[in-house]
């Protein structure tokens, strides 16, 4: 993983594939990566595409000093139109095939909060801090960014972070949850390397299954045939047999998804 420098050109976000890695780059640093109409856009398109590829693992990263700093507060109401909102691009995050790490290289704010809790896994390096600003200007925050805040965090740091607007330095941010992994800044590109070299070996048909389950079971949309459905796939996959032998013979298992 590169590390994000303020010399990246401005626009929106870009997807790179590596193998079976995906990576989103947030690229406007100038405003701590906030996300414009064609920003979300954009995303929704890479989450698309991801989708519907070989991918196993998808990150998001920022550039600059700034993981993100949210939507344009002044681009609501147009960001709505269409299907292309904020609110449509960071459910389609939480809900999308591959793992997903929230690359935190800095500061996270506004809905930038939301999506990084989307993502199944958060890296945040020393230094970084969030807020969530919606009651300060009077926005009202939508039904699933508040289920997100309360499965992650727990509903008493929901309250305090939507009803107060604090700031939570990067300890309370890995001790209430919200960082799954606090880094120093010269370990953070490793840190996210190995967390994806790891995640990405796990048996495909299992590891997305549990997610997508997972997630459904946290805000109370558990679908119990799909669940039944997934439960028995991996059961008949060759993957399983792969598993069990490679345990046996004591070596790394090479799963393809199957």
């Amino acid at each position: 993983m590169t590390t994000a420098t303020e010399n990246a050109s401005s626009g929106p976000p870009v997807l790179t594939v590596e193998g079976n890695v995906g990576t989103i780059t947030l690229r406007r640093p100038e405003v701590a990566n906030r996300l414009a109409p064609e920003d979300l856009e954009a995303l929704r398109a890479h989450i698309d595409s991801v989708n519907q590829s070989e991918v196993l693992v998808l990150r998001v990263r920022g550039t600059g000093k700034h993981f993100c700093s949210g939507f344009d507060i002044g681009q609501i109401d147009p960001s709505r139109k269409g299907g292309s909102g904020f609110e449509e691009m960071v459910d389609a995050l939480e809900d999308c095939r591959p793992i997903t790490i929230a690359a935190i290289n800095g500061g996270v704010y506004g809905g930038a909060t939301d999506l990084a809790l989307a993502c199944d896994f958060r890296v945040g390096v020393e230094g970084t801090e969030m807020f969530m600003p919606a009651a300060r200007l009077g926005l009202h925050f939508y039904r699933r960014g508040l289920e997100r805040f309360q499965t992650r965090l727990g509903l008493d740091m929901a309250k305090r972070l939507f009803l107060t607007a604090q700031t939570l330095k990067a300890d309370e941010m890995h001790r209430c949850g919200f960082l799954t992994d606090l880094v120093p800044s010269a370990e953070f590109d490793d840190a996210v390397d190995k967390l994806t070299n790891t995640v990405a070996s796990m048996a495909p048909l299992a590891s997305t299954g549990m997610k997508r389950h997972l997630n459904r079971m946290a805000r109370g949309a558990l679908v119990f045939d799909d669940l039944q459905a997934d439960i028995l796939k991996a059961a008949m996959s060759a993957d399983l047999k792969e598993g069990g032998l490679a345990w046996k013979e004591k070596r790394r298992p090479v799963f393809t998804g199957r």
